[in-house]
């Protein structure tokens, strides 16, 4: 069996792009992860200079060094481009990569001269394989700031997931497996930075399933406190064109609906805390997110709480998917329709496209 090899390259990466062009490398697969939200205080550095000289040129000459981050741009989308033509699939991770190369003049507008050239991941991974489906990440902090106590959770939220993963429709059970198998190891790969805390892939039936398991496990005393909350990289509570909705087609992602409406629906279905604020990974005036904090103290009330929280926190996101006309998610809009006896969405009407081009065609 061959194994993988990972290799780490300490330079600029537009070097590298342009001497893989250059000896003709095939490369499958491409992406970025720059820090392209912010471009003119260290998020990206130009061609041709030294870590340090580039430094000095950002705090002494900063328009040279804005001139020379959009000609490194220019040349990192060119060398992209080539590979691309000789067969590699490139992917905007979403860090504004693609957004910035076009303000640089790059070659980067597809032919309809709207839209990028190239997807960002969400739009061609995330999106349709987690976000549609209800599936992003799920946070949990242990407010003791016990390790025993994030063992417990750790416990709690395998066995939760093993008995929904067995039940599971054949569209999501391999994302219910792989959360397990990621639950199931996190702590012997020692993923904890900082807080006592844990994420995982969830969707609303199982945020609320961990949840609710948690809730009891506090009242009976097995655990303390828990907080809960979920990445803004999620299936809604933020609106960004370029990232997270960005695989909304019809229009609106350029809007801050989801943000706005899952931090005030939020608090008044049993968040502690919201939050509403700009910024984060896609850059200040390109995103609006919406976040919330829920404590688990083990008590009736947070359990009523919990339930009607969650589910609202991330249908919202599916049902702003679904009137998108994105398959995966009106899949699962239908779903939890039949699924939730109280909750009301309005699906879209699907219409002929063939039919629409021909009503077209004779009246117009």
């Amino acid at each position: 069996m061959q194994g993988n090899t990972s290799i780490a390259f300490v330079g600029n990466t537009v070097d590298l792009w342009e001497r893989m062009v250059a000896r003709n490398v095939h490369v499958d697969l491409g992406s970025d992860q720059t820090s392209l939200h912010n471009p003119w205080a260290g998020g990206y550095y130009p061609q041709g200079y030294s870590y340090d000289e580039s430094n000095r040129l950002m705090a002494e000459d900063p328009e040279r060094f804005r001139t020379e981050v959009q000609a490194t741009l220019r040349r990192h989308v060119a060398a992209i481009n080539t590979l691309h033509a000789r067969g590699m699939y490139f992917f905007d991770y979403g860090n504004a990569f693609l957004l910035e190369s076009s303000r640089a003049g790059a070659d980067v507008i597809a032919e309809n001269g709207l839209d990028f050239a190239y997807p960002s991941y969400v739009q061609d991974i995330l999106g349709p394989m987690c976000f549609d489906y209800g599936f992003g990440p799920f946070r949990w902090v242990c407010a003791s700031g016990s390790a025993e106590d994030l063992r417990t959770t750790d416990r709690i939220a395998a066995d939760v997931l093993r008995a929904l993963a067995a039940e599971a429709p054949d569209d999501i059970r391999l994302q219910m497996e792989d959360n397990l198998r990621w639950i199931e190891q996190a702590e012997q790969n020692r993923l904890v930075v900082g807080s006592q805390a844990r994420i995982l892939y969830a969707d609303s039936v199982g945020r609320i399933a961990i949840a609710r398991a948690f809730n009891q496990a506090i009242g009976r005393g097995e655990l303390g406190p828990v907080v809960l909350g979920r990445d803004h990289h999620d299936v809604s509570g933020t609106d960004s064109p370029y990232r997270e909705t960005s695989n909304i087609y019809d229009g609106s992602r350029f809007t801050a609906d989801m943000a706005v409406h899952n931090a005030i629906g939020d608090s008044f279905r049993g968040a502690t805390w919201v939050s509403l604020h700009n910024g984060g990974g896609v850059g200040w005036g390109e995103v609006i997110n919406g976040g919330f904090g829920m404590l688990l103290d083990g008590s009736s009330e947070a359990d009523t709480k919990l339930e009607r929280m969650l589910f609202y926190d991330v249908n919202n996101g599916i049902a702003r998917r679904a009137w998108a006309r994105n398959a995966e998610a009106l899949t699962a809009i239908r779903r939890e329709l039949e699924r939730s006896s109280g909750l009301r969405v309005t699906l879209p009407a699907l219409a002929d496209d063939s039919l629409i081009d021909r009503v077209a065609a004779e009246h117009f």
